[in-house]
């Protein structure tokens, strides 16, 4: 099992701690607002706790769970608080009207986010292509992730495993930019093939 902090107190916190709280990892809630995180750990039960924004994470596996606009701001922010975590970026860098993504064309926000970490600290990017109402929902998905640590990727896979999901290793960390951009394809398949955000994307292996 694996010991997590989420920083942010959205729905892919709630949908991603729920889920961890399950599957019998251990799990700190972390926000500017300590009143709502101290209420969401109450709520998800199984011994999670809320932290103190800015201070050391508790955990080894560190979920950056905000807007990507924050992200950099935040872990420059916990600067060496971070040093020595893997850090989950979740982030979806698509710009507001989801017809292009905001970071440079030799970057992605998780390179960006790596930049800003302490250099004994890992970036895996994963679960940006998930939807958080679906990821609340339950079931099977596939969880796309990439990062240039192997172990740190070994270390994502082992808690996406207890969530119940499948983790599928997409290469290096330069790879989070197609990440990004698939999660940008994601919204503008909602918003027209689709019709609804009400789907997952996945793998299917032939034969």
């Amino acid at each position: 099992m694996s010991s997590i902090s989420i920083i942010g107190l959205g729905t892919m916190t709630r949908a991603i701690a729920t889920r961890a709280v399950e599957g019998g990892n251990t799990v700190e809630v972390i926000g500017r607002d300590a009143v709502q995180a101290k209420n969401l750990a109450a709520e998800l039960g199984g011994g999670a706790t809320a932290g103190t924004f800015g201070t050391t994470p508790a955990g080894d596996l560190v979920i950056l769970a905000v807007p990507y606009a924050s992200a950099v701001p935040v872990v420059a922010q916990y600067g060496d608080a971070l040093a020595g975590k893997v850090i989950i970026d979740i982030t979806n860098t698509s710009n507001p009207d989801a017809t292009g993504l905001v970071t440079p064309d030799d970057t992605s926000g998780a390179q960006e986010i790596a930049k800003a970490a302490p250099a004994s600290a890992h970036v895996v990017k994963a679960f940006n292509t998930v939807f958080g109402h679906i990821l609340a929902q339950g079931g099977p998905l596939d969880v796309l992730l990439a990062g240039d640590d192997a172990r740190a990727k070994a270390s994502v896979s082992a808690l996406i495993e207890t969530l119940g999901l499948r983790p599928l290793d997409a290469g290096g960390l330069e790879v989070a930019r197609w990440l990004e951009g698939a999660g940008l394809v994601m919204i503008s398949l909602a918003r027209h093939g689709v019709g609804n955000f009400n789907f997952s994307l996945g793998v299917n292996l032939a034969g």
